[in-house]
């Protein structure tokens, strides 16, 4: 069964600045967590109880993964250089 993908309300304005096309690519990454949450290239953070993260070119997205509600929530989506600021 799928897990259903979330977004943060921050997580979409982040996607609402960058370009058109990088956009669709990130947004279509992230909703494809959906049929595989633990795909191969997916990093857990050290120092975080639950936060994946994925990378897409020079952009990750950070989420979290709730097995009991088979839901992904997309937390953060940036450049490489400014995603973890703040975690």
């Amino acid at each position: 069964m799928p897990y259903a993908v979330t977004f943060k309300a921050s997580a979409l304005k982040q996607l609402e600045k960058l370009s058109r096309p990088l956009a669709r690519r990130l947004f279509t990454r992230a909703s494809a967590l959906g049929d595989h949450p633990r795909a191969p290239g997916h990093v857990k953070l050290a120092g975080a109880a639950n936060l994946y993260r994925v990378r897409v070119g020079d952009y990750r997205i950070v989420y979290a993964i709730d097995d009991n509600a088979k839901v992904i929530d997309v937390r953060i989506v940036a450049h490489r250089r400014d995603v973890y600021r703040g975690l």
